[in-house]
């Protein structure tokens, strides 16, 4: 396998070197053909997906997986030829007439790491953005999805060379060996503890990393908030994919006065929007699901209210203690702990204890609130009034801080992400700047103020 690996890479490092720069017509073909080997194979892709699952709703697998990918590429590909041009900076007086420019030029082979929760389009997503900025790709998809795994394997060969794109099947070791390619970029979607291993791996090459990571997603409901407005949100963000999001709202934090409230108004939600159980998407494997299981059972325990409407659905653990599973580990599932606070500054405190978040969600409309939280609070995004739907604003820069990831993409920050903003220098052939050089005239120091 790594001989494998090893021989693939140098094939797209020959392609790479033999097209440095792709032109905007390659790039977009490209682009174009991705979207067509997602939107022709739709049912396929459904298919797959409800394998991996065992059962997720298919309008949420069109919602999230296909539509995402389709949506990121047409933005793209209308947005490109902008992106590409250079563009002029602002010349110091001293050094003109000089001309300076900022030139984008692709970086050459980006690799992929990509999870299982969102397997297509987790998996897609930075590949759009890499093929945007002119690179070849080879990506790793999840061995904890291998229907979807294996339906990429068999449509990318289909639809693109190998020095184009290239899928790398297996396990734990295939992905390390994978992280130790020497990349011009690398990244990897997936837990804390398995991004520090990357981060680990790339840097024996100096290949920069890209780690989208997630963490405790915290949701604060202000007193100023509609409540049933607030928990439907939030319902629907931990409600998708069964919770097995990276930016899923991971616990709620209330005045412990309006706690009731909420919790009521949480419970409400849960029972609209996921009335059958059926319709919940399950976890991914029996492992997770008994690690979940294993959280509503040590709270249980140890005395926690729990409001429980289904195996599948958002169980509410009510004021778990800290030192708890259920609050010292990213859930990534349907358990969903409320926790009363004296008030919002009690709330922004109980953030600030924690490793910042990849999102921060606040359910207030007070503008002064809204200002103290972009200030004082540190988080990959902060969303007011909603969960999850910054994700679909391709002009918005997707990535974590500190913990939860380093890094962003999407949409243009995603093509500056996947390439080199190379700096250019034009001389004047007429330039003052030259007698700068020695030997070095008193009056000329005096008057550019350097002495």
């Amino acid at each position: 396998m790594t001989r494998d690996l090893t021989g693939d890479f140098q094939t797209q490092r020959q392609a790479a070197d033999q097209m440095p720069y792709p032109t905007l017509t390659v790039r977009r073909d490209r682009l174009a053909r991705l979207a067509r080997m997602t939107k022709h194979h739709q049912l396929e892709i459904i298919r797959a997906i409800q394998t991996d699952f065992g059962q997720r709703s298919d309008v949420e697998i069109r919602m999230a997986e296909i539509s995402a990918v389709l949506h990121a590429i047409r933005h793209t590909r209308l947005h490109l030829w902008h992106w590409m041009r250079p563009w002029s900076v602002s010349m110091p007086w001293r050094l003109t007439p000089a001309r300076a420019r900022i030139a984008p030029q692709p970086l050459g082979i980006v690799g992929v790491i990509s999870p299982w929760n969102y397997p297509w389009s987790l998996a897609l997503m930075p590949i759009v953005d890499a093929f945007a900025a002119g690179n070849v790709v080879m990506l790793k998809p999840s061995e904890h999805s291998p229907a979807t795994s294996a339906l990429l394997q068999r449509l990318v060969t289909q639809y693109f060379t190998l020095e184009e794109f290239k899928i790398v099947e297996g396990g734990v070791e295939v992905a390390r060996r994978f992280s130790e390619l020497p990349f011009d970029h690398l990244v990897f979607t997936g837990s804390t503890a398995v991004g520090r291993q990357v981060a680990q791996a790339a840097a024996v090459n100096l290949t920069p990393v890209t780690l989208e990571l997630g963490g405790k997603s915290p949701a604060i409901v202000a007193g100023d908030a509609d409540f049933d407005k607030a928990a439907t949100d939030i319902i629907f963000g931990k409600g998708m994919n069964g919770g097995q999001t990276c930016i899923a709202p991971d616990y709620v934090l209330v005045e412990s006065r309006h706690i009731s409230a909420v919790v009521k108004a949480l419970s409400e939600a849960i029972q609209r929007q996921r009335p059958d159980d059926h319709a919940a998407t399950h976890a991914i494997n029996a492992a997770h699901q008994q690690r979940l299981d294993a959280m509503l059972q040590e709270a249980h325990d140890h005395g926690c209210r729990i409001i429980n409407h289904g195996p599948h659905a958002p169980a509410l653990v009510i004021d778990p203690h800290r030192e708890l599973q259920v609050m010292r580990e990213e859930i990534f599932g349907r358990c969903l702990p409320v926790i009363g606070v004296s008030d919002m500054s009690a709330a922004i405190r109980y953030v600030n204890a924690r490793p910042h978040p990849l999102a921060l969600y606040a359910f207030t409309h007070d503008k002064g609130l809204q200002q103290q939280l972009l200030q004082t609070t540190r988080s990959g995004a902060l969303v007011f009034n909603a969960t999850l739907l910054h994700h679909a604003v391709p002009s918005l820069p997707f990535g974590g801080v500190g913990e939860s990831g380093m890094g962003a993409y999407h949409g243009r920050h995603g093509f500056e992400r996947f390439s080199h903003l190379r700096g250019i220098f034009y001389q004047a052939k007429r330039s003052a700047s030259r007698m700068l050089y020695p030997p070095y005239r008193r009056w000329l120091i005096k008057l550019l103020g350097l002495g």
